[in-house]
């Protein structure tokens, strides 16, 4: 007779000695590892003697659920958990949004949905079948690899040589892989698939320029080159949208513009008759893309001419702002933008003591809020972290300020350089990219923000040439977008992971690939001055510093 200690463990058994039955044993296989179980039953099960009579003690459950291969059931149990976490998180920011955000508004009521319909369930399911299809296709691709490389398979290497160079390569698991990203179709074509993919999409070309950069090919390059440099390019690309497609501008973006922008955005005078109708805040951009379009047409002060008519039909809306305007002025834009100043020059200089306490405030706050994640190091260094935070907001804030300010400033610059008809619209091109400029006092450690914008102005551009039939919308191209940047960045982190900035999305990687929460340049002790200085830069956060900070973050790291 063979004893109780011999019986097969995937019978397991319940707290009464009676088997446990196979459809509720794989059900908490795939839901429960031996280690969760293990705390639910100290913490609940064990103090619920009803359900405790009926449960298996830990150590019998993990006999019952034990198998020689367990891959597969910690994928699915993965993906559940990453549903159920996005799911409630969604639920959760639903609440906060309908009792604390938009608190006394009354909002629109949502239409009723079928289940499937619904887009927290399609977002949800969308990101954990990605998880579970990527580990799974993983593993397939790195077992059928071993197969392949075996000398069994020799004959099949050599008929089909390209198919088995392809499937042999130490890129193949990764890239197979990266497959999974066309779950990313399941959720409905909106605003946040495309973020995502751009997103991911500016990552990768990120990571691939740190992987050239490891190789050498960047040896040479001069002192001020930088990711600052994306930013001319992405201020002059936005304010041309801002300006004459609003509608492919993002309404956050603008919104902080025009919020910070009072010296060249005149509000309503508080004497002005109530029923005498004012241009909106839009309005006035509007209207300065009209003029724009007329070719920036002179000024004539009605004040001069009292019976002339002084403005084109089409600018009507903004008679009462420039019927006072002062008579030096000469150009129509500038008593739009400054009609109580005749001087460019001198609305330019006021236009930083107005916007700058502003900015500052703003970023004080965000900063402030930022650096409780480094709060450890504050408390440790409080006087070097307090430092280190004012000069990153009071950079930050110089920068945002200057890039405004330029921004609007150069408008009445170009009427001074340039003729009338020469690049009547293309004009704010250019003094958007006069802006970005500003850039340059932030380019050691702001290299996420220029990312960001960077990822804006993509956005931008694409909805704008789609617009204007400069090209034409590909059938669910965002998720291809996607789809191709996983592959990129699965590709260059299997053979360089310093070339991966961020612990963060390392982590995030490894547990695609069902390696666990861990961060391979840690654990194979790769960690060096030049990744320390790549996590500073994208991080942008105001604690870490530059110049002296840089060496303590990387003599930080390199104990970790």
């Amino acid at each position: 007779m063979a004893s109780p200690s011999s019986a097969p463990p995937s019978t397991g058994s319940g707290s009464d000695g009676k088997p446990m039955d196979p459809y509720v044993r794989n059900a908490m296989r795939y839901s429960l590892s031996p280690r969760e179980y293990k705390l639910l039953h100290e913490y609940l099960i064990s103090r619920t003697p009803v359900v405790q009579k009926k449960a298996p003690p830990p150590g019998r459950y993990e006999a019952a659920v034990k198998s020689t291969d367990d891959y597969n059931a910690a994928a699915v149990r993965a993906a559940l958990r990453v549903y159920g976490g996005v799911y409630t998180g969604l639920r959760l920011w639903e609440l906060v949004v309908k009792y604390v955000l938009a608190r006394g508004v009354k909002l629109p009521p949502k239409p009723k949905v079928s289940l499937w319909k619904n887009t927290n369930v399609r977002l949800s399911s969308s990101l954990s079948l990605l998880l579970l299809f990527h580990r799974l296709l993983h593993r397939f691709f790195l077992r059928l690899r071993e197969s392949l490389l075996d000398d069994n398979a020799q004959p099949f290497r050599q008929r089909n040589p390209r198919v088995a160079k392809t499937l042999t390569s130490k890129l193949a698991p990764a890239v197979g892989a990266s497959l999974a990203g066309f779950w990313l179709g399941l959720y409905p074509a909106s605003q946040l698939r495309i973020t995502i993919a751009i997103y991911l999409f500016s990552r990768s070309l990120e990571f691939g320029y740190n992987r050239l950069e490891d190789e050498g090919y960047f040896k040479n390059r001069p002192w001020w080159f930088g990711s600052w440099l994306l930013m001319p390019a992405a201020c002059g690309q936005l304010l041309h949208a801002f300006v004459f497609d609003r509608e492919c501008f993002p309404s956050t973006y603008g919104n902080f513009i025009l919020r910070h922008s009072s010296t060249y955005i005149q509000s309503k005078p508080e004497d002005f008759p109530t029923s005498s109708p004012w241009p909106s805040t839009f309005g006035i951009v509007d209207n300065l893309a009209d003029i724009s379009r007329l070719s920036w047409p002179p000024f004539v002060s009605p004040i001069m001419f009292p019976t002339t008519q002084t403005l084109p039909a089409a600018l009507a809306a903004i008679n009462p702002i420039t019927s006072s305007a002062h008579p030096a002025i000469k150009n129509l834009s500038c008593a739009l933008l400054h009609p109580n100043d005749p001087s460019c020059l001198r609305t330019y200089i006021s236009f930083f003591p107005r916007a700058f306490p502003t900015v500052a405030k703003f970023f004080a706050i965000l900063y402030g809020a930022f650096s409780l994640l480094s709060i450890k190091a504050i408390f440790r260094h409080p006087i070097p972290a307090f430092n280190k935070l004012s000069k990153s907001i009071l950079r930050m804030t110089l920068f945002v300020t200057g890039a405004i300010g330029t921004s609007w400033g150069s408008i009445c610059l170009m009427q001074h350089l340039l003729p009338r008809h020469v690049l009547p619209t293309q004009r704010f091109v250019v003094g958007g990219a006069l802006g970005g400029m500003w850039a340059f006092l932030e380019r050691k450690g702001g290299r996420s923000n220029f990312l960001y914008s960077t990822r804006l102005s993509i956005d931008s551009f694409w909805k704008v040439g789609v617009k204007h039939g400069w090209w034409r919308g590909v059938s669910n191209g965002d998720v291809l977008l996607f789809v191709a940047s996983l592959a990129l960045v699965q590709g260059i982190y299997e053979v360089d992971p310093k070339a991966v900035t961020g612990g963060m999305i390392r982590k995030t990687l490894g547990m695609l690939r069902g390696e666990g929460w861990v961060d391979r340049v840690e654990l194979e002790g790769k960690v060096d001055k030049k990744l320390a200085e790549r996590e500073i830069k994208d991080q942008s956060l105001p604690i870490e510093g530059q110049g002296e900070g840089e060496e303590a973050v990387f003599v930080e790291k390199k104990e970790l």
